[in-house]
């Protein structure tokens, strides 16, 4: 297989880190996620500008018609630049579950506003004790009236302070844990019975947790099948898995470029002390962890985009979620040790690269989980 980019990525990315260079260094990244909102509407609208809000939407609807593999160079970039504006939330997670799933009515209203980047989304789906089980939901759906009326909690919800639009799975029958039963919602970020408690994440992005008090939806709400919406959700998710493997690319990059440039500029005993063995050997291990998380976000990306068989889908996803939590795990920690205590400090774009990989460590499945789901899928 082939993990260099092609021409078409290549210009793609470049324009998307020009735009980075510009517009999203450290500083301006730093004034971004201290502001009230914690995310840049400008920025939004520049990323439409740019086109890549509709990379990876059907063509038919303003988008380009692409797929995970066209997005690789983006989510590297955003990686690098440490981005906290909602484009997995809406163009990873959302968009797909209406350009998956939806209806043709859906799909007009709501498509072309993502990729003009008139429209954020959010996928609410995490639930207490749920932890990464996708088909543990205990938030309830009955059908009311000319729609459906919607009980129950979300936990984490990130992006939800962003966004306009939640997609909301809930359970219309069976047990909590049950893999039938489930069905997705849209609901308006501002619907009567939407209660939010905004905080900020660990990687500086805006989240929240989210309280569903008798939220009426009409009928047109519903995405997918109704009460069988797992297959759907688990397919989705692994889409943005790979994404998130894509991303964690970039951010490993980044780390590794300012270890390095620390390391021939820090002196001790007179020396760079990238001079000593026993740093050099470390670092080599970051360079050699950083090929290692390419090659499998391009395997997990082209395995999304092509891969029609859920169990080999899963199996592979997890398998690159694996390498790359390991990857995030190790490169966060190693480029802050070698930094000495400074690492830590908020004035260093290293501390923030640090927490952004602990963060894409755990975001849809850690390392245990996903080798638990890999031996799973490989007995199937």
């Amino acid at each position: 297989m082939n993990f260099d980019y092609n021409e078409e990525q290549q210009l793609l990315a470049a324009s998307v880190r020009r735009f980075v260079e510009k517009d999203y260094g450290f500083e301006a990244r730093r004034r971004i996620v201290a502001s009230e909102e914690g995310w840049s509407r400008e920025i939004w609208a520049k990323l439409a500008e740019l086109g890549v809000l509709g990379l990876a939407l059907p063509s038919e609807h303003g988008g380009f018609g692409g797929g995970a593999t066209d997005l690789m160079a983006v989510m590297d970039a955003i990686g690098d630049a440490l981005l906290v504006e909602p484009f997995l939330s809406t163009v990873g997670l959302g968009a797909q579950f209406v350009a998956r799933g939806a209806t043709l009515e859906q799909r007009k209203r709501i498509l072309p506003a993502i990729a003009a980047g008139g429209l954020t989304m959010a996928f609410a789906q995490s639930e207490r004790h749920a932890r990464y089980d996708l088909a543990r939901v205990a938030t309830r759906a009955k059908r009311k009236g000319d729609g459906y009326a919607i009980d129950g909690e979300k936990r984490v919800v990130v992006h939800a302070p962003c966004a306009d639009l939640l997609v909301v799975s809930a359970r219309m029958d069976g047990g909590e844990g049950d893999a039938r039963g489930i069905s997705l919602f849209l609901v308006e970020i501002d619907a009567p019975g939407v209660a939010m408690r905004r905080f900020r994440a660990l990687d500086g992005s805006m989240a929240a947790d989210i309280a569903l008090r008798n939220v009426h939806v009409g009928r047109d709400a519903l995405v997918g099948e109704e009460a069988n919406a797992l297959a759907l959700i688990e397919e989705v998710v692994d889409f943005a898995t790979a994404l998130v493997c894509a991303e964690a690319v970039g951010a490993i990059a980044c780390a590794n470029a300012a270890t390095l440039e620390y390391l021939k500029t820090r002196k001790q005993f007179g020396v760079p002390i990238g001079s000593f063995q026993a740093l050099q050997h470390r670092m080599v291990d970051m360079v050699i962890a950083s090929e290692q998380v390419q090659s499998m976000a391009s395997l997990a990306c082209s395995t999304v985009d092509r891969e029609r068989h859920a169990v080999a889908r899963k199996r592979t996803v997890s398998a690159s979620k694996v390498k790359v939590a390991d990857a995030c795990r190790q490169v966060s920690k190693e480029s802050v040790q070698l930094h000495g205590g400074m690492g830590m400090s908020e004035e260093m774009k290293v501390s923030h690269t640090f927490r952004r990989l602990t963060t894409i460590a755990q975001q849809f499945g850690d390392a245990e989980h996903h080798l638990e789901r890999f031996a799973a899928m490989s007995q199937s």
